[in-house]
């Protein structure tokens, strides 16, 4: 593949820095951090820092754009570096998951996610998606104060294990190997 672009999603601000619907945004950092990214760049109403992961180029971007305007973002980048959905993977907050689990999928539907309804409206779904699990409150009217809730101070060890251990195994990600990649975050999140 000649180039990859990886999409964290969240929300831009210092309020929502540590919300459960910024764990995507989280992620990009570590990748970023982890793998030895280039310097942050504005770009593509977001920002972008470029890298390598398995000898894989790979384009993190994080979109400033609030969740729900996301696609503009990843519309932008995917056609400046002349690329399809096949090359685009979106990391988000996924409260159909336990907190902490991790899951590839490719396509689908956007389960009521305002930024995957975002890229879906101006790309399409045919995307692949990492799903950050973080559980579901228990019933649908509290749903938005969850997710848009900062992490519990007693998930901070386990949010920084899921982090590490995505980053850790993204080679397989960037290989292609969906199934290895959630087979080896698994067995690590299992210790």
């Amino acid at each position: 593949m000649p180039m990859q672009l990886w999409v964290g999603l969240g929300n831009p601000g210092a309020q929502y820095a540590l919300n459960r619907h910024n764990v995507g945004f989280m992620v990009a950092d570590t990748l970023a951090d982890v793998h030895g990214f280039g310097p942050v760049q504005k770009k593509f109403s977001g920002w972008t820092q470029d890298g390598r992961i398995a000898g894989e180029r790979v384009i993190l971007l994080k979109p400033a754009t609030f969740m729900n305007e996301s696609g503009r973002s990843v519309g932008e980048a995917l056609r400046f570096y002349k690329l399809g959905t096949d090359a685009l993977t979106v990391f988000h907050d996924e409260l159909d998951l336990a907190p902490f689990k991790v899951k590839v999928k490719q396509g689908g539907g956007t389960a009521g996610h305002n930024g995957l309804r975002s890229i879906d409206q101006h790309m399409g779904p045919d995307f692949r998606r990492v799903r950050l699990g973080i559980g579901h409150p228990g019933h649908k009217d509290r749903v938005t104060g969850y997710v848009l809730g900062n992490y519990a101070k007693a998930e901070m060890d386990d949010l920084a294990d899921m982090l590490g251990a995505v980053s850790a195994e993204a080679e397989w990600l960037a290989k292609g190997d969906d199934a290895r990649f959630m087979n080896d975050v698994a067995m690590r999140l299992a210790d």
